[in-house]
């Protein structure tokens, strides 16, 4: 720290020169974030000073959670549906596995995930001490529910389903994994965080949400294809009394009980999301998935004219492409600028089509790809 500061122009001088070294989104194709809605950024910087981990001195932000939470839960199915916004899927997860943890009191407890699970429930094995167990996919990267069925013995506690997997878009067969987990009295968990705001804007409809009798609870963020600011997740319970597990005492705040995992939250991340998701409706949601979709559509339809298959038709807008020579092409593309990433097993080439792209970027990268290719010949 300098001994006298610096002025204002200098500080921002040093903010600019960091921010050229970020990657601008334009040939992001690997992420599963964008740049926010414009109205995002106003709503947040409005609410910037506010903390929801001590809510009892900004009720303003409070009730716009609480709208927030309504708005989701009416989304997913349910509009009595409570929760809370956290900073992301990691800790919606978290939150979602301990209460069914802290609920069952079991001395050795395990969940069933599908392989395919984000590698955020890794860390939830780690933090909460619980074994993961993995049931295996189908020919369509589905999870295996008679696999799943399998893993299943007096200590799980918990199944969870992906609504939107992280490397193949693919959405489990929910109502499934409702019946297996109401018929064995276990808690059902579904990760949303990327499909949330994605599936009920389909054009093909799923059945995926507290819709099916047995969905415990749902992750789903705002801050992803909900267009909000970073960090907004959000974590939805059927019932209130799942979160009466989390609870714990806070004498010295306005408050007498907090359930969030973090102390201090982001009121300008709820304030982002109540404005995009207000100002957006879901016709508009409805127009930003169309116009991904119509994006993935452009790719597909463009790589295989050189030959290149995706590993299954895109559910929504995530892409695995089947890549000859993998390595090699993504090490091309990225001297290009392109930002691509890959699935782990099989190993493809994986896409995230996001709003921040256009036709006009698309068509590019499939001339390059297309070119690429081509010289491995």
């Amino acid at each position: 720290m300098n001994q006298k500061g610096l002025t204002p122009g200098e500080v921002l001088s040093l903010l600019d020169n960091a921010g050229l070294k970020n990657t601008p989104y334009e040939k992001v194709l690997s992420a599963m974030c964008t740049k926010p809605h414009p109205i995002a950024l106003k709503a947040h910087m409005q609410f910037i000073e506010s903390n929801l981990g001590d809510s009892g001195l900004f009720t303003g932000t409070k009730e716009l959670e609480e709208k927030v939470i309504n708005i989701m839960g009416d989304l997913m199915g349910d509009s009595q549906a409570c929760g809370y916004i956290t900073t992301g899927g990691t800790e919606s997860n978290i939150q979602a596995i301990r209460t069914a943890r802290n609920l069952a009191k079991k001395k050795h407890p395990n969940i069933v995930v599908p392989v395919s699970a984000h590698f955020s429930f890794d860390k939830i094995a780690d933090l909460l001490g619980i074994e993961i167990r993995k049931a295996g996919l189908d020919n369509q990267f589905r999870v295996d529910t008679d696999s799943v069925e399998n893993l299943i013995d007096d200590n799980t506690i918990a199944l969870v389903g992906i609504a939107g997997s992280t490397e193949f878009g693919q959405i489990d067969p929910i109502d499934r994994l409702a019946r297996i987990a109401l018929s064995n009295d276990l808690f059902l968990h579904i990760d949303a965080a990327f499909g949330g705001f994605v599936i009920p804007f389909l054009d093909k409809k799923y059945d995926f949400d507290f819709s099916i009798k047995g969905v415990s609870s749902i992750t789903i963020d705002p801050h992803k294809m909900g267009l909000s600011t970073i960090p907004a997740g959000g974590l939805l319970f059927k019932e209130e009394s799942y979160l009466f597990p989390l609870e714990i005492d806070t004498p010295y705040l306005t408050i007498r009980k907090q359930r969030s995992l973090a102390g201090t939250r982001s009121g300008a991340a709820v304030a982002a999301a109540y404005a995009v998701m207000m100002h957006l409706g879901r016709e508009g949601y409805k127009r930003i998935v169309d116009r991904c979709i119509k994006m993935t559509d452009t790719i597909v339809d463009g790589v295989r004219e050189c030959g290149v298959q995706p590993l299954i038709d895109p559910v929504m807008n995530i892409i695995a492409l089947d890549v000859p020579d993998l390595d090699e092409v993504r090490k091309k593309l990225r001297a290009k600028g392109w930002f691509t990433s890959i699935t782990r097993d099989p190993s493809a080439m994986r896409l995230v089509i996001m709003p921040h792209l256009s036709e006009e970027i698309l068509e590019l990268f499939i001339s390059d790809i297309t070119s690429e290719i081509s010289t491995l010949s």
